[in-house]
Order: C-alpha cells, then sequence, then structure tokens
C-alpha cells in the first residue's frame, strides 16, 4: 500500500496549483507565500482614524488592508484614505473596498483602490419577503439580471487593473440560490460560480474567491468542494480563507485554527483573514503563525520525490466515521454513538495522590469538564508491578485508565506486557502500547487477553501496514488506534487522517484516540518556544479539522504543564468543531465600520450574562449585513439595526426591534428566560 494511493487521499500537504493574481503590488497564489489581511473597524468616513488604523495592521504586518464602503459618501472618502495611507509610507499595501447591496459604491470604490471585494448574495439580489421557487426560466432571467448588474464592475476592473474578490458568505446566500441549493455549501459554492463564470465571458480573471462560515464545518466543506469545482470549470483562483464571525478569545483562535489551519494543512489557500471581536491588530499574529506553518509544511511537502494526488475530501454533509463500542468502565464506553472522550496524561513527574486531589477540585469547580479517563504512563517492570494500586485510586476520581505501556531504556516491550499481573484482569483499564513489529503486535494481543483488557495500539502508516496480518487475525473488538509520532513529510492532521482511511479500507472499523503531543506540535510547528495561544491554536488544528470531519472517539492534550489547562483545552476544541457543547456557543462579527454599537464591549456584556448557558447558540451582529444568515444555526441574535438601537431575534425572526443599546442585554436575557432557555448560574 503505497502512500500516494489515491484511494486513501492526501498524505502530504501539496499546494493547490493557482494562477498568480496581483493586489496592487502584493501577489497571491501561484508559489507565493500566504498574504495575512485584516480590516479597520473605524466609519470609513473618517479618513484620519481609519488611516491611522491601516497603518497600525500595515505595522503589525497585515500585507492586505480591508476597508467598508457601505455607501458612496463611503467610497468616495477611500480616495483620500489611499492618498494618506500612501504618502505615510505604505503605497505598496493595497486596500480593498468590501462592498455589501451597493453596485454604484463598487463602481466608485474601484476608482480608488486595487480589489474590490463583492458578495454575490447581496450584490444584486434583494431578499423576497415570502420564499419563491424557481423554473429554469425564471432563474435563467435572474441570472440576467445579475449580468447587467455585475458588468459595468468587471469592465471597469479590467480597465483599471483591479482585483475582485468574488466573497461568499453562508449567512447572505440569495433566495435564487436557497430555492435551488439550500442554505449550503453546494449553494455556496454555485453563488461563487456564478460570478465567475460572467467573469469569463468577460476575459477577466484577476479574481480571488472565498466561501466564508461561522461554523467551521461549514467552511472546511464549501472550501473542499469549492476547490475541486473551481478546478473542474477551468477557473484556477487564489482562495481566501477564513471563519467568520468566530467571535474573540480563545474560542475564536480555536475556531480559527480549526478552519483556516485544517484546509491550509490540505494545501488550500494564498490569503487568510482571522476575524476576532476584538481590535482588528490582535488578528494579525493570529494568521500569521498560521501561516507561517502552512508554509513551512508545504515546502517540506514540495520536497518530496512523488507528490499526492490532491485529496478527495467533500462530503455532502457531516457524517461521523462509524466505529464500534470501546468499553472504558462499566458505565463509559468510547466510539459508536458515545461523544468524545477526553482524556487526562498524568505526566510522571506528578505523584498519583496529589494529582488526584487537585483534579478532584477541578471537577468540583468544573461539573461540565470531566475528565473521563487518566493515562498512566508504565515504563518499567516496577512501574508494571504498582499499576493496579494505582488504577484502583485513579478510578476514585475518574472511571477509567489507560495504562501506557512505553518501555524505557533497556527495557523491552515484551518484558513490560510480560510483567503485567494477573490482579490488572477485571479493572477499568485500556492497555495502549506502540508495536515497532508483528511480533511485538502478537504479545500486545496476548496480554490483552490474558488479561481481558482492551487494547490501545500507537501506530504511525507504515507501523500500522506492518501490523494488520496481526491485527486481522486477532479482530478489531475492543481495539482502539492512536498516533503519538510524527512521520517525516507528513502533517500530523494528515497522519491520523490516513490511519482513519487504512483502518475503513482494512474493514477495521476501531475507535480513534486523537493525542496531541510534543513530538506532533515540534513536527507542525518546528521547535521553538510555544506560548499558550500557540499551543492550543496548534492542538486545534490537529484534533478540530478531524473532529468537523467525524473522526475521533477520544480527545487528550498532552502540552500543557497544566493538567487543568489541558483538560480545559480539549474543551475548547470540542466546543469549537461543534463536537461536544459545554457552555454557550457564541457567533460574533468582527466589527468593522459598518457596525452600530460598541460591538467588542457588548460582546463581553453578553458574554459574561450567559456564558452559562449549555447548549445554547447566540449570535452578536454589528449590523444586518449577514445577521440573520450567519444567525443560521443561532437560538438567538443580538443585531444591530441603527446607531444605536438593536433587534432580537429567535432563530432568523426578528421579535423586538429599535431596543436602546444600554438596554439590550437586559432584554436579551428576558427574552432567554421568556422561551425557557435560561438556567441560573450554579457558582
Amino acid at each position: 500500500m503505497s502512500q500516494t494511493d489515491p484511494a486513501l487521499g492526501q498524505c502530504g500537504a501539496f499546494r493547490r496549483k493557482t494562477r498568480v493574481v496581483a493586489i496592487g503590488a502584493v501577489r497571491i497564489g501561484g508559489d507565493n507565500p500566504i498574504a495575512v489581511q485584516s480590516m479597520t473597524n473605524t466609519p470609513t468616513r473618517d479618513v484620519r482614524a481609519t488611516v491611522a488604523q491601516a497603518i497600525a495592521l500595515a505595522e503589525a504586518g497585515c500585507k492586505i488592508v480591508r476597508v467598508t464602503a457601505p455607501n458612496i459618501e463611503a467610497a468616495k472618502a477611500l480616495a483620500d484614505i489611499r492618498h494618506d495611507f500612501s504618502a505615510a509610507g505604505f503605497a505598496a499595501v493595497p486596500l480593498v473596498a468590501d462592498i455589501h447591496f451597493l453596485p454604484a459604491a463598487a463602481m466608485e470604490a474601484a476608482l480608488h483602490v486595487e480589489k474590490v471585494r463583492i458578495n454575490p448574495g447581496n450584490f444584486a439580489d434583494r431578499k423576497l419577503a415570502a420564499p419563491k421557487d424557481y423554473t429554469d426560466a425564471e432563474y435563467a432571467a435572474e441570472l440576467d439580471k445579475l449580468r447587467e448588474a455585475v458588468t459595468p464592475l468587471i469592465l471597469r476592473c479590467r480597465e483599471l487593473g483591479r482585483a475582485i474578490r468574488i466573497g461568499v458568505n453562508h449567512g447572505s446566500l440569495s433566495d435564487r440560490v436557497m430555492n435551488r441549493y439550500g442554505d449550503s455549501p453546494e449553494g455556496m459554492c454555485e453563488s461563487a460560480l456564478e460570478f465567475l463564470r460572467i467573469c469569463g465571458e468577460l476575459d477577466f480573471h484577476d479574481i480571488v474567491v472565498s466561501l466564508k462560515a461561522s461554523n467551521p464545518r461549514v467552511m472546511l466543506a464549501a472550501t473542499r468542494l469549492a476547490a475541486a469545482r473551481l478546478d473542474a470549470e477551468g477557473f484556477n483562483y487564489p482562495l481566501h480563507l477564513g471563519v467568520t464571525e468566530a467571535g474573540g478569545g480563545e474560542d475564536a483562535r480555536v475556531k480559527s485554527a480549526i478552519g483556516i489551519g485544517t484546509i491550509l494543512a490540505e494545501g488550500l489557500g494564498d490569503t487568510i483573514r482571522v476575524s476576532l471581536t476584538e481590535d482588528p491588530v490582535a488578528e494579525v499574529p493570529v494568521a500569521k503563525a498560521l501561516a507561517e506553518e502552512a508554509m513551512r509544511n508545504w515546502t517540506k511537502a514540495d520536497k518530496a520525490a512523488t507528490p499526492a494526488p490532491q485529496p478527495s475530501l467533500t462530503r455532502p454533509g457531516f457524517a461521523r466515521r462509524t466505529s464500534l463500542i470501546f468499553p472504558l468502565a462499566k458505565s463509559l464506553s468510547a466510539g459508536g454513538i458515545e461523544s468524545p472522550r477526553v482524556i487526562l496524561h498524568v505526566p510522571s513527574s506528578h505523584k498519583l495522590t496529589g494529582f488526584l486531589a487537585r483534579l478532584a477540585k477541578w471537577h468540583a469547580a468544573h461539573p461540565l469538564l470531566k475528565v473521563e479517563a487518566l493515562v498512566l504512563p508504565a515504563t518499567t517492570p516496577h512501574a508494571v508491578e504498582v499499576l493496579p494500586l494505582a488504577v484502583k485510586a485513579a478510578t476514585t476520581e475518574v472511571p477509567a485508565v489507560i495504562a501506557e505501556l512505553a518501555p524505557a531504556k533497556g527495557t523491552s516491550l515484551a518484558e513490560l506486557l510480560a510483567a503485567l499481573p494477573p490482579s490488572l484482569a477485571g479493572l477499568p483499564l485500556a492497555l495502549a502500547t506502540r508495536p515497532e513489529s508483528t511480533e511485538e503486535a502478537a504479545a500486545a494481543f496476548a496480554a490483552a487477553k490474558r488479561l481481558s483488557q482492551r487494547l490501545i495500539l500507537d501506530v504511525t502508516p507504515d507501523s500500522l501496514e506492518t501490523i494488520l496480518p496481526e491485527i486481522a487475525k486477532n479482530g478489531a473488538e475492543s481495539l482502539a488506534f492512536t498516533s503519538t509520532h510524527p512521520v517525516e513529510g507528513l502533517h500530523p492532521a494528515l497522519q491520523y487522517r490516513r490511519i482513519a482511511a487504512m483502518l475503513d479500507a482494512a474493514h477495521l472499523p476501531c475507535p480513534i484516540w486523537i493525542r496531541h503531543t510534543k513530538a506532533l506540535m515540534e513536527a507542525s510547528r518546528g521547535k521553538g518556544p510555544a506560548d499558550d495561544t500557540a499551543t492550543i491554536m496548534d492542538a486545534a488544528l490537529l484534533a478540530g479539522g478531524l473532529l468537523c470531519d467525524g473522526i475521533g472517539d477520544l480527545v487528550s492534550v498532552e502540552t500543557f504543564a497544566e493538567p487543568e489547562r489541558a483538560v480545559e483545552a480539549a474543551y475548547s476544541i470540542l466546543q469549537g468543531s461543534r463536537t461536544r457543547r459545554t457552555r454557550t456557543e457564541f457567533v460574533a462579527c468582527p466589527s468593522c465600520g459598518r457596525t452600530l454599537f460598541d460591538l467588542e464591549a457588548t460582546s463581553k456584556r453578553i458574554r459574561e450574562a450567559t456564558g452559562h448557558l449549555t447548549g445554547v447558540t447566540i449570535a452578536v451582529m454589528g449590523c444586518i449585513v449577514n445577521g440573520p444568515g450567519e444567525m443560521a444555526d443561532a437560538d438567538f441574535g443580538y443585531v444591530g439595526g441603527a446607531p444605536g438601537k438593536v433587534n432580537l431575534y429567535v432563530g432568523k425572526t426578528p421579535v423586538e426591534f429599535n431596543i436602546p443599546s444600554a438596554e439590550a442585554v437586559d432584554h436579551l436575557v428576558a427574552l432567554i428566560k421568556a422561551r425557557g432557555r435560561w438556567v441560573e448560574k450554579t457558582r
């Protein structure tokens, strides 16, 4: 089984080949570095403030700066913004006009800036008061109207040497597209393709394409599908990546790493923006970290002898990978339809008694963030001898234990397996080991059968291929897999994908334990120092994308010194991937010149008031542009309706209008209570 077997998907991060598009002095696509961009959130007509913020972004390392142009006056102000920004020494940093609703504003903006972003869902379409079923003739007539509306902009951009971004948002698809394709990745792709075909008819190709969503699962599916559909139609345009309305703080960084980082690891993406409900400058280092990691991995992959095929990773919808039930304890299982279990690795430097006392305090303070199994390292026969007592002590605080049999120098795996005492039989224990040969695998299976225990095999794609005959001989019951050691030239996330594909191809529906280890993190981001943010983002990049694709039945983050932080990180990744929710889910836009209230401060107040509502999703949107659409799966919405005024939604339906901003959070809480979704804080 070769490592480039098309049936098993891509096994190296080979970059999608795109045409080069010039955005002023910046080139994106082709072999050019990933360009980091951000967006100002000042009122565009306040030229001084907007230029000052653009300068701050450029000085932070932003290669492209976007500015909203919500009306003609704002579009005209771009002339002064471009002049003053250039005069300050930033003539080489291109500006992008962000356009919604007004083709006339786009026409004006194209006179002054290097790129115009248009949203296919609202550039020439208006939302109808009631749903409409389109016949083929009516659909074609709507496309003719679209062609008529967008052609002048395309011709102007072609004449002036401007670029266009076709920026599709999941939350603002046209009624026409929604009617035929639904609120889906397929609909997002078709929305972009409608515009791209018109551009092709007019021989205009300075185009960038984006398909963004606040839900990382949707963003992943849409971007993968778009890459395949664009290439199939000969539209090899660069891709702009982003998880929109990601919110603020760690949650937003986790979502961004899951969406943007996963797609980059698969070789897709040429320019990125991380959307945070914070000062726009805070977006830049996060985006730079994702871009730099991708470029490092692409460079490694491009040196490989045989390029792997582009992955066929588009799915019709989310589907959990099928796996057998893996019993961890009498009342606890992984795999099957069970939610992914959170596992905590006990560092060898910690004494178990003190560690368990510390864990008990954590559980008392965080009842929803339970550790469901502990990993106890066992490296020598002496450590194996005390395992029964350690397991009994550990299971007073957690239901199950995994004994990690990793031989120390001077001890063989065979010796460790032989030293397992009969007293381990019947304990809530699983044995984890890393067999390198068929003989070691056979010994592991024998030990597990002797003690009637579950077995977890730590493999790489190559070692898995070696031991597959032994696995087939012993069967897949009570067997799970993990992978803790890197493979040269293979991103850890793709390493896990390959293992999952190999298991499925061999008809072994065994659960998979995703482990973020120091060795895997160094393989993906290099061996330099990693702070808290870098560590959680790397863990999210590894585990989050896999979970979004239904791969993963157990999760552990083993790269934090503090055990409490490791548990918190695992639950953050499960939350960000929409896999297991333990707190309120927030969808919040990053703010821009269209925002009608202080979004950052308001988001903080809403989080403080409602952040304990497990299973509730709240959208906080600065204006109506993407509000109702991006609230597609939100239970409640808080949307700017006019300066200083807020409209409240239940789902996509507005229920209260023009509430003064100072009172709107209290109204939101009252609305949640009235709908029966409120619970009081327990502590």
